[in-house]
C-alpha cells in the first residue's frame, strides 16, 4: 500500500449518489502541531450527512429530508450545503468518528499514540472553546471521517477507558447521535420527575434520547411505528405511541403515567408541531435537533406566551456535551443501537438503506484496514 494515500468517499457536489465518489488515491492527511492523525475504526452515519449531501439546509428547501431528493441544480447556485453556509468540494463527510491515534505532530505527548478515541465534531478557534459563530464542523468544514484516516486537534480526541465495552461501531455513534441527544437534554435542564416525549425515537438521535433521558430520571414516552415498540421499551422508554395515530393528543395524555409533558425533544417537526405544544404543560420545555419531517411549521404565539414555554434549538454542543456522553460511555451506561455495519464502499446502498427509516438506532460505515 502506497503509505502517502488512503481509501476515502469525495462527495464532489451538491445532489444524489452521483456525487459519492469512493477512491484509494485520497491523499492521507499528516498531522500539524498540536493535531494527531486518527486511524478511522468506524464512522457513524446520519441525516446531516445526507442533508449536506443534498444541500437541504439551503432555506428554499421547505421539504422533509426523507422528501427533498435534490439533483443539486438549486443549491449549487444558492449554497448553503451546511449548517453555517456553503461548503468547498471535494470533501471527505462524517462526523461521527471512532478511532485510534497513529502518530502526533508537533507538542503533542507521543504516548498517545495507540489510545482509542472519540472524536469531538466540533472544531473551535485555537483561542476559544465558546465561539459559536466561528467554529468548523468535521465533514462541512473539514474534512471527516468518510476515510481510513483524519487529523484533528489532540483536543477533540477523547480517550476510551479501557474498562469501556463498547464496541468500535457502539462508539463512533456517539459523537452526532449520542452528543445531539445529550446536548438537547442538558439545553431542556432535563432531570429526575420529567415527563419527557420523544418524536423519532427510533433514529440514532431519538435512541439515544430514550436512553440519556432514562439515566437522568425522566419518565420517557416514545413515539414510533408499532414494530419499533419492543425495541425502544428495552431501551429504557417507559410507554410508546404509534406516529400513525389518529389522535395524537390523545393518545400522548394517556400514555404511562398520564398527563401533559415538560418536556418535548422533537428531531421530526413538520405538520405534528403545533400538537407537540399542546400537550406540554405549563412551563414546558420543548427542544428541537432536526425536522425530517419538515422545516416549516405553524406556530400561535399565544401558545407561546400564556403557556410560559421555553424553546430551545439545539446544534452547537455545550462545553460539557461530549464530557457527558463520554462518562456514561466510559462507564458503560449506554448501550448504542447498531443495526447495520457496511464496509465504507458501499456508502450509496447504506443511505439509501438509511433513508427508509425501517430500522431502531444507527448504521455505521467501516473502512478498509490494509
Amino acid at each position: 500500500m502506497n503509505t502517502q494515500t488512503m481509501h476515502a468517499v469525495h462527495l464532489k457536489g451538491y445532489g444524489g449518489y452521483d456525487q459519492l465518489e469512493y477512491t484509494d488515491q485520497a491523499r492521507k492527511p499528516v498531522p500539524k502541531p498540536k493535531e494527531v492523525l486518527i486511524r478511522v475504526l468506524a464512522c457513524g452515519m446520519n441525516n446531516t450527512d445526507i442533508n449536506t449531501r443534498t444541500g437541504w439546509y439551503n432555506r428554499s428547501v421547505t421539504s422533509g429530508t426523507g422528501d427533498w431528493t435534490d439533483s443539486g441544480e438549486e443549491t449549487e447556485s444558492g449554497g448553503m450545503g451546511g449548517w453555517s453556509g456553503d461548503i468547498q468540494f471535494p470533501r471527505i463527510q462524517g462526523m461521527d468518528i471512532a478511532g485510534i491515534i497513529e502518530a502526533v505532530g508537533a507538542d503533542i505527548c507521543p504516548e498517545r499514540v495507540g489510545q482509542r478515541v472519540v472524536c469531538d465534531p466540533y472544531l473551535y478557534p485555537s483561542d476559544s472553546r465558546d465561539t459559536l459563530d466561528t467554529l468548523g464542523l468535521l465533514g462541512a468544514e473539514f474534512d471527516g471521517g468518510f476515510a481510513q484516516y483524519l487529523c484533528l486537534p489532540a483536543i477533540n480526541c477523547l480517550p476510551v477507558n479501557q474498562e469501556c465495552i463498547l464496541s468500535d461501531s457502539q462508539l463512533s455513534t456517539l459523537p452526532c447521535s449520542g452528543g445531539t441527544a445529550m446536548n438537547m437534554l442538558l439545553l431542556a435542564g432535563v432531570g429526575q420527575g420529567d415527563r419527557i416525549l420523544v418524536t423519532g425515537a427510533s433514529g440514532g438521535v431519538g435512541s439515544f434520547l430514550v436512553q440519556i433521558g432514562k439515566l437522568l430520571g425522566a419518565e420517557i414516552t416514545a413515539v414510533a411505528t408499532k414494530e419499533k415498540h419492543e425495541q425502544l421499551v428495552i431501551l429504557g422508554a417507559n410507554s410508546t405511541i404509534d406516529r400513525h395515530a389518529n389522535d395524537l393528543i390523545s393518545a400522548s395524555l394517556s400514555a404511562g403515567s398520564g398527563g401533559g409533558y415538560s418536556v418535548v425533544a422533537d428531531v421530526v417537526g413538520g405538520d405534528l408541531f403545533p400538537e407537540y405544544l399542546e400537550i406540554l404543560n405549563r412551563g414546558g420545555r420543548y427542544v428541537v435537533a432536526g425536522a425530517i419531517a419538515g422545516p416549516i411549521v405553524k406556530l400561535d404565539l399565544r401558545t407561546l406566551y400564556l403557556k410560559n414555554l421555553s424553546f430551545f434549538g439545539s446544534t452547537i454542543y455545550l462545553r460539557e456535551t461530549m464530557s457527558r456522553i463520554m462518562e456514561y460511555a466510559n462507564s458503560n451506561q449506554l448501550v448504542p443501537a447498531v443495526y447495520q455495519e457496511y464496509a465504507l464502499r458501499e456508502i450509496c446502498q447504506a443511505q439509501d438503506h438509511f433513508l427508509k427509516k425501517k430500522h431502531v438506532g444507527n448504521m455505521v460505515l467501516i473502512p478498509p484496514f490494509v
